[in-house]
């Protein structure tokens, strides 16, 4: 999961962002106004963590531009963090088209349970455990297991088995994946997505669970059908 986080102190900025990548999440970090707009032009995030009270655009302009454009990205979840703490600037943040609202100082066990939260909202997911057949993976601890046994996976492994599971069904493509997990400054390139893929699907065959490649569209996860169409499927990167 990748997110924009918006946010003029640098001291809270970097223990912010630092707290999130420790749970996991891809981060980029804007420092004003201007520069957040600037990079929800050009980027695709799957949550954005917005100050209010920022140089050169304020974070209400930031996100009344954002919910007024007209393509997918207008839809993103936005989570208004703030010193800002009266009734009336909660009400004018919502209705803004924030989802939620907190006020500083926060929890930093607090924040990440609120961005848990909307992305679950977003992906229609009730829990933060995911089950799909023998395969559980817990979007808090980013654990995947097969009945109940740990699955050994690396952090970018896990990272792509994350955003497969929350669209199963779904295609998502190499581009996609390249865009919600990884950052402004990681050099990764489509034929690492490959690599990546091509490993975890190795490791779900105990879990009979296949990433199906759909040409010219990308991957979807679905359980396999039988041995022989998940060893066809894993032929493909």
């Amino acid at each position: 999961m990748r997110l924009l986080l918006v946010e003029d102190d640098r001291e809270l900025g970097n223990a912010v962002a630092s707290s999130l990548r420790n749970e996991g999440y891809a981060v980029d970090w804007s420092i004003d106004g201007a520069s957040a707009t600037a990079a929800l032009a050009g980027g695709i995030y799957d949550l954005v963590v917005l100050d209010l009270g920022l140089p050169r655009e304020s974070g209400l302009n930031v996100l009344r531009n954002l919910r007024a454009k007209s393509d997918t990205s207008a839809s993103v979840p936005v989570l208004i963090a703030t010193a800002m703490d009266s009734v009336h600037d909660r009400v004018v943040g919502l209705d803004a088209g924030a989802d939620d609202y907190l006020v500083k100082p926060f929890s930093l066990d607090e924040l990440h349970a609120r961005v848990r939260a909307l992305i679950r909202r977003r992906n229609a997911v009730s829990s933060n455990t995911i089950t799909h057949g023998a395969l559980a993976f817990d979007l808090r601890a980013r654990q995947a297991s097969v009945d109940g046994v740990a699955l050994e996976l690396s952090a970018r492994e896990a990272a792509i088995l994350e955003v497969l599971l929350l669209r199963a069904g779904r295609a998502v493509s190499k581009e996609q994946l390249l865009e919600s997990l990884f950052t402004w400054d990681q050099d990764i390139t489509l034929n690492a997505i490959e690599v990546y893929v091509h490993r975890l699907r190795k490791k779900l065959e105990t879990a009979h669970v296949v990433v199906r490649t759909f040409r010219g569209l990308g991957y979807c996860i679905e359980k396999a059908v039988d041995p022989a169409s998940a060893a066809a499927n894993a032929a493909y990167p």
